[in-house]
């Protein structure tokens, strides 16, 4: 049995992690703990989940632990668990700067601590469909990819995605590291190079962070790809974000839709449709592959060196739309 235990409910993929937790035969979810205390208490009773008075006491009793803190304290609370020589499912981005990012692998690896980056798109079902087809050759070469990463501004479901200082940016920060990390798994390849252009267009009265975004990425096999990172749904919107793409190869064209297993239900009691999942759940299945590299004593199919490429795309997207010029990497 894997004791683990949540650090913080600061981002809001705690609150669905628990049910994953607590549905994995092979875990023991040992509760909650919270710099803010009051936050942390909310949401212990809401759950019916153990609240630990700090981190250390949470550490104590815990063989891993999930970070779900806002971007910027990531590596504080990494450092923690670390050091305690505890395993660490990490919340994406890994962290708002390049050196924090790179700090975290590293003393991951010297502490022998499986790191982990929350990327769920890995075990998303449509996109493992994708990466098959890929790997099987029949596409030939893929010469380009169009991919969105869209969603409604959150800053109504946790106010610090809009703060600066908090989050390390706006809607480039919070989508471009999902969908750089499944290209770099797609291809085998790492990005070259990054041009980006940013807006403060949508929501500019509610964010002090861009809100709109396009990168776009030249990987070293020539592959070309450009991404729409924007916050451009609205709050009324089905869903909280969706991953979408279209790749042009030699052979064809390949589309995919992460969250198309879905229906859309309209009810008298609420005013706009709600989307209800049948499909595979990938955060469900990112967890299970969490505790399964633990139990195996290797690393998980998501490092923390994926998260760490993924924050040197978003730092180098930042320089590229301050200066105006491709950034080199």
């Amino acid at each position: 049995m894997i004791r683990i235990g949540i650090m913080s409910f600061a981002h809001l993929h705690a609150e669905s992690y628990i049910g994953n937790l607590r549905s994995n035969p092979a875990i023991q979810f040992m509760g909650i703990a919270d710099d803010v205390t009051e936050r942390g208490q909310h949401f212990a009773a809401q759950f019916d989940a153990p609240f630990f008075e700090s981190y250390e006491a949470l550490l104590a009793v815990c063989d891993a632990v999930i970070v779900c803190s806002e971007n910027a304290r990531h590596y504080p609370l990494v450092k923690l668990a670390a050091e305690a020589g505890k395993h660490i499912l990490c919340e994406k981005p890994l962290a708002t700067t390049v050196e924090d990012a790179r700090a975290m692998v590293a003393l991951c690896r010297e502490k022998n601590v499986k790191l982990m980056t929350a990327f769920p798109m890995r075990f998303s079902t449509p996109l493992l469909e994708v990466k098959r087809t890929l790997d099987a050759g029949s596409m030939g070469k893929i010469y380009g990819c169009n991919t969105t990463k869209q969603g409604s501004c959150p800053k109504h479901l946790r106010s610090w995605f809009v703060d600066q200082e908090l989050a390390g940016g706006g809607s480039v920060a919070d989508h471009t590291v999902h969908l750089t990390d499944v290209m770099r798994w797609f291809f085998g390849s790492e990005v070259t190079e990054v041009y980006a252009e940013t807006n403060h267009i949508l929501y500019a009265d509610e964010a002090e962070v861009e809100t709109g975004g396009l990168i776009m990425l030249t990987f070293a096999n020539g592959t070309f790809a450009s991404i729409d990172c924007s916050w451009s749904k609205p709050r009324y919107y089905p869903t909280w974000g969706g991953v979408a793409m279209e790749l042009v190869a030699e052979n064809g064209l390949v589309t995919a839709d992460a969250f198309k297993q879905k229906i859309t239900v309209y009810s008298h009691q609420q005013r706009r449709g709600q989307y209800n999942f049948w499909g595979s759940d990938a955060d469900q299945a990112m967890v299970d592959e969490f505790v399964r590299a633990i139990q195996e004593d290797r690393d998980p199919l998501v490092t923390g060196e994926d998260g760490l490429r993924a924050v040197e795309v978003v730092l180098a997207a930042y320089q590229s739309a301050a200066s105006g010029e491709p950034v080199k990497l």
